[in-house]
């Protein structure tokens, strides 16, 4: 924590005690004049103000006075035209900390699928699963999985169910996949048919890339995309058999998770290098499914569809992308105001009930309302 005084003893409380969160009146002018969000100097970032990029300084002061009434975030980082113009930690986060960022995993296996089709050694979206499981093709119980394509592992449309649907997939979950998982996780529906929210397929797209690319998934990422962004990540949880965890289970710093979020703002390219293809960037940003989750999550969520392991989020008059993790983590790129939201939070381990979804739903929504607000561009 960086805070020190009478603030940073209000903000604990405040913190501590989620009474006040959703407060119909909102937050007076002392409230907001009171509120500090200056990120840090650091050569990771080019620091400045929210005044200096057009984006109204009580905005984001509101922005994160409502973050301090919440009960479970660690990190907020605002990033606008590429410079850091908002900062702040608050109880159980840093600004070094290594975030367990769950599911937001996904949209990172998602840009490493892309890469791998450039370079040559995943064959592309219409290649079939099982070229890359050779070894289970005869032990499928359902031959209708060996019509499931990389892209429809991508979309969420291969036909294998939402794990929290029963409680026997959700035991799968938490038990951990291998390869044989493809074969054990029986399909909900026809591959191409329609949508669900699938832990698997996330995790066999990584396998499939580690074993068509031959090479460890956290390695083929430190050397495509880790290392030209400049990150450094944490632990990536391995499955049974040595696979990287495709669905979750990925530590970084909230500072990173926005350097990806500008990496696919700024059409992949870092630095003068094309590091993501930025037609990979444009088709995992098309919305092959409307209406892709299964409540209402607040009030400024219009709209939401799926493209490849990426959200697609109306909120008032803008549309922005969003990388999803349980707990509320999340990077959210609006590109019609070149502007990158990252959210760290308690990944809420096996939470998965009513209390769990309400603190996630509030940490989600904290980012929609604050979007929503914000003018057109």
């Amino acid at each position: 924590m960086r805070r020190s005084g009478p603030l940073a003893l209000a903000g604990l409380v405040l913190a501590a005690a989620g009474a006040l969160a959703g407060c119909a009146s909102g937050p007076s002018a002392e409230d907001l004049a009171a509120v500090g969000y200056a990120p840090e100097d650091g050569d990771d970032w080019t620091v400045s103000t929210p005044a200096a990029h057009g984006l109204d300084p009580d905005a984001v002061a509101e922005l994160y006075w409502h973050a301090w009434r919440l009960e479970s975030i660690h990190g907020l980082v605002v990033v606008k035209d590429g410079e850091l113009v908002a900062e702040e930690y608050f109880p159980g986060g840093r600004l070094e900390q290594k975030a367990l960022i769950q599911s937001a995993t996904k949209s990172f296996t998602g840009a490493l699928v892309g890469i791998a089709i450039e370079e040559g050694c995943v064959a592309g979206l219409d290649e079939p699963m099982m070229t890359y499981f050779p070894e289970l093709a005869d032990r499928l119980d359902d031959p209708r999985k060996a019509d499931i394509t990389i892209e429809q592992l991508l979309q969420f449309r291969a036909g294998y169910a939402w794990e929290e649907s029963s409680d026997e997939l959700l035991a799968d979950l938490y038990q951990g996949f291998r390869p044989s998982s493809l074969v054990d996780v029986p399909l909900a529906r026809d591959p191409g048919t329609g949508w669900d929210y699938s832990n698997l397929s996330s995790h066999l797209l990584s396998i499939a890339t580690s074993r068509g690319c031959d090479a460890d998934l956290l390695d083929f990422a430190n050397e495509h995309l880790f290392g030209p962004l400049g990150i450094e990540p944490g632990d990536w949880t391995q499955d049974w058999e040595g696979y990287r965890y495709g669905l979750g289970e990925l530590h970084l710093r909230a500072r990173d998770m926005a350097r990806f979020g500008q990496l696919y703002l700024d059409g992949g390219v870092v630095d003068g290098e094309q590091v993501v293809p930025a037609a990979w960037i444009e088709d995992s940003w098309t919305a092959y499914t409307e209406g892709a989750w299964y409540s209402k999550v607040g009030d400024n969520f219009d709209r939401t569809a799926y493209g490849y392991q990426w959200w697609i989020i109306d909120a008032g008059p803008h549309t922005y992308y969003l990388a999803w993790g349980h707990g509320g983590q999340q990077i959210a790129v609006v590109p019609e105001l070149d502007l990158v939201v990252a959210v760290t939070a308690d990944p809420l381990r096996g939470d998965h009930g009513g209390g769990g979804w309400g603190l996630e739903k509030a940490n989600l929504n904290l980012v929609a309302d604050f979007v929503a607000a914000l003018p057109a561009g």
